[in-house]
């Protein structure tokens, strides 16, 4: 049987998020595998032709991640309520190419996720993120419905 040591969690810090973390956690206790949770920020060269910020683009990133690294604190701080060893990643650039990228990179054995986050029009301009993972990725992927 396949252990699995080292477990990703990506989030989009969605009101789906903390029901997520918490099967990421119950999964990872089992194995006794360290978990990262992960969260991807678009990148913003995509839309530099859509608006015009009132910061320079690097400014405005840099800004945005400082922004995600403390929600992300916040969620954890929140919603991890274990002592798992776990760390944490912000990463910019396409959602599932990030996702998947960052797991071969770090030797990930599996990945837990959402089957649904933020919906919409980022839905059909983007499609399905989980199901994108699930197609690219270099080891297993566990989608989580947070309704069930």
């Amino acid at each position: 049987m396949k252990t699995f040591k080292h477990i990703m969690v990506p989030i989009d810090f969605s009101e789906n998020a903390p029901k997520i973390l918490q099967s990421a956690v119950d999964v990872a206790e089992k194995f006794e595998a360290e978990l990262t949770v992960i969260f991807v920020v678009q990148s913003f060269e995509d839309y530099s032709g859509f608006f015009v910020p009132h910061l320079p683009i690097a400014q405005f990133e840099a800004e945005i991640f400082e922004g995600a690294e403390k929600k992300m604190a916040l969620f954890l701080e929140e919603n991890l309520k274990t002592d798992i060893k776990h760390s944490t990643t912000i990463l910019k650039g396409d959602v599932a190419e990030e996702i998947t990228s960052w797991a071969k990179d770090h030797n990930v054995d599996m990945i837990i996720m959402g089957t649904h986050g933020y919906k919409g029009l980022e839905k059909i301009l983007f499609g399905s993120v989980a199901e994108l993972v699930v197609k690219t990725s270099p080891c297993p992927v566990l989608t989580v419905n947070p309704y069930q």
